[in-house]
């Protein structure tokens, strides 16, 4: 059979998050069963996946006007982006920040298949109040060990660990970071038209955070794929259009709602993107739209996901975060009963119109210029202070004495959120795309089009509410996270949008000698997007983070004996090292945290009673030697010296930092005599 380019643009768009969706629906039941292994991933998994990537994209409507040369250039993008992230990807297994709390997780639920992790105390020293279990995103609760994210992204990256161990796992981010933009140049081939998404995924492609979050082991790259991938099937249900009992458009809506549901399970903090989501499904009621149905119910069941994994996998992480987060959860609350208010209310009258008075679209359009002008001229009007946490604080005033700035450690930098978007995508893109929403919330006031409200609704207010407070340290690249899975993919999307408009106004309706001048001036406007986003993306995309990690890692794991018991002595080293060992090496692995030379002892001989042998672990080799026989020497067996991401407050990041990764052990077999304490 015959597939035109618009058939196959859609079907192979759709391919990501299909195959995403049916994946987290099977994969996260079996890790609350405690058997997440290679065999029921196939024999569950397996069928599953097949089934919806056989059904689902057939379902897609195809994209007008899509020459060959459009999806050529799409599927060329995606490849040069999946090949350039592979070349330069990470191996961030020390636990610092989130990278390697997602690897550690990933690789603990690809070996074992279950949670929470056991602190096998038993094994070390029973319940010896100098001993804690806990590190840099691992809780210990009671006799246990909870990872702090949720789920969503180490059940996909899994699939890396079983495909090829390590390196599999450290390769699975730029796969899915790939296939994250590919899903976005969906999006905009539906929204803005084909001959456009071969720009919009080029220009996300090339930005910084893009790159950036696609060579580690972040959630962004899944994240993406759920809500952007959700919005694109959304779209196609609601072209396609659910007729009769049940039809393609029923099944279009429930995968919707189901992919941005299980954005709940990636990222906690996609409960807020979502809550558009809510007030739709309200819309599409009130509009009698035969979709809000199993667009909602899938909406229900993908959230119910994300909270069980959050309160019931999470919940320390949550805990952490009560004070965002109860908010959150109130307005949430307040969102889904006033939505089903409005429904009540509306049942009879239908929606408002909103172009009554008929000032009030161009109203809409003014506001949002205005909002977007406020926004922009915060770092003049005030500066954002007030961490709310010390460690936050300290490590902030170390980057601005690096940086030569005034130390103010309880600045937040979140007034610049706006001009970390204009780092990123340049502000020409922050420009159009502001114009851009304001011609497009005019327009929708004046005539509805369902299949751009719900994006124009959810971009727009993650955006709003993201830009107004980044919750997040301030320096970069990591504070471009917050913008990596819907801002910085929104403001792409409406200044294509915007060339888009632009071009055809010039060619339908300028004067016949200036028609010509359309397709250079979109030329010029692409390149003017392109330049400034390439530019900033040049400063740090040109090296490895960690690497030899995992080539060290193995290293470590090969020197410690079946029956080691690990004593970590510095809390440094615990904090970096402690799920690297207890998960990647499999043995029990606890901090000392009262660590003069007779408590020390006394744990190591109680090792020994167990008949084990105690290893104790240390950064510098200097640490361990008063704990030491003379005859026993110190290895240093985790030995990477190379770089990592630079941290910058107030100017993109360019160049690396040093990365230096230790750990020194000493193994003390059962058959030693206990030191003496001198």
């Amino acid at each position: 059979m015959h597939l035109s380019p618009g058939t196959l643009l859609a079907r192979v768009t759709l391919v990501p998050v299909v195959a995403a969706t049916a994946w987290l629906a099977v994969a996260f039941p079996l890790l609350c069963l405690g058997h997440f292994t290679p065999l029921l991933g196939v024999l569950l998994g397996g069928p599953a996946l097949v089934a919806a990537l056989v059904l689902l994209p057939r379902l897609a409507p195809d994209i007008d006007d899509t020459p060959w040369w459009a999806l050529l250039l799409v599927v060329l993008v995606t490849a040069a982006f999946a090949a350039v992230q592979l070349a330069y990807h990470s191996e961030q297994l020390v636990v610092r920040r989130d990278a390697a709390s997602y690897a550690q997780y990933t690789a603990w639920i690809a070996e074992y298949g279950f949670l929470p992790i056991p602190q096998q105390r038993e094994l070390i020293a029973g319940n010896d109040p100098a001993l804690t279990y806990h590190s840099l995103a691992y809780y210990q609760v009671d006799d246990v060990v909870w990872p702090q994210f949720l789920a969503g992204a180490p059940l996909v990256y899994a699939l890396g660990f079983w495909a090829a161990d390590l390196e599999g796992l450290v390769l699975a981010p730029p796969v899915t970071g790939a296939l994250a933009v590919l899903t976005f140049a969906g999006l905009v081939a539906r929204l803005v038209g084909a001959r456009w998404a071969p720009l919009a995924a080029l220009l996300l492609a090339v930005c910084l955070p893009q790159q950036w979050i696609s060579r580690s082991t972040y959630s962004e790259p899944v994240a993406q794929i759920m809500l952007l991938g959700g919005l694109v099937l959304a779209y196609d249900a609601l072209e396609r259009r659910a007729r009769g009992r049940w039809s393609a458009g029923h099944t279009l809506a429930l995968a919707a709602g189901l992919s941005l549901g299980l954005g709940l399970l990636v990222r906690i903090d996609a409960l807020r993107d979502l809550l558009p989501v809510v007030g739709f499904v309200g819309l599409l009621l009130v509009a009698r739209r035969r979709e809000a149905t199993p667009l909602g119910l899938g909406l229900a069941v993908g959230a119910g996901y994300g909270f069980v994994a959050g309160f019931g996998y999470s919940r320390p992480y949550l805990n952490y975060l009560a004070d965002s987060l109860n908010p959150l959860l109130f307005i949430s609350g307040i969102v889904v009963g006033g939505t089903a208010a409005g429904v009540l209310l509306l049942w009879r009258r239908g929606i408002p119109r909103l172009d009554r008075p008929p000032w009030l679209p161009t109203a809409g359009a003014v506001l949002v210029v205005v909002a977007m002008a406020a926004i922009a001229a915060r770092p003049l009007l005030f500066v954002q202070r007030g961490h709310g946490d010390e460690a936050t604080g300290i490590y902030i005033g170390q980057v601005q004495e690096i940086e030569g700035l005034p130390v103010d450690p309880d600045r937040t930098y979140e007034e610049m959120s706006l001009t970390w978007v204009g780092w990123y995508v340049g502000w020409a893109t922050v420009l159009l795309a502001t114009l851009s929403v304001a011609l497009l919330v005019r327009r929708m006031a004046l005539r509805p089009t369902p299949q751009w409200v719900l994006p124009l609704m959810v971009l727009s207010w993650t955006v709003g509410t993201t830009l107004l407070r980044p919750a997040i340290t301030p320096d970069h690249p990591w504070a471009s996270r917050r913008l990596v899975t819907l801002v910085l993919p929104a403001f792409i999307l409406f200044a294509v949008f915007f060339l888009a408009w632009a071009r055809h106004r010039v060619r339908d309706r300028a004067p016949h000698r200036l028609r010509r001048l359309g397709t250079p001036l979109a030329v010029l406007g692409a390149a003017t997007l392109l330049l400034p986003t390439a530019a900033t993306a040049a400063g740090i995309m040109t090296y490895r983070m960690d690497v030899g990690s995992i080539a060290a890692t193995r290293q470590t794991c090969a020197e410690l004996p079946d029956t080691a018991s690990v004593l970590i002595v510095d809390p440094n080293t615990a904090a970096k090292f402690m799920q690297l060992i207890r998960g990647m090496c499999g043995v029990p692995t606890a901090q000392v945290v009262e660590t003069d030379p007779e408590t020390v002892h006394r744990i190591v001989a109680e090792v020994h009673d167990r008949g084990r042998d105690a290893v104790l672990a240390a950064d510098r080799a200097e640490r361990l030697h008063p704990y030491l026989p003379p005859w026993i020497v110190p290895r240093h067996s985790f030995d990477v010296h190379t770089e990592q991401d630079p941290s910058t407050l107030m100017k993109p990041p360019a160049g690396a930092w040093r990365f230096n990764g230790d750990l020194w052990i000493a193994v003390i077999p059962a058959t030693a005599a206990t030191p003496s304490i001198s």
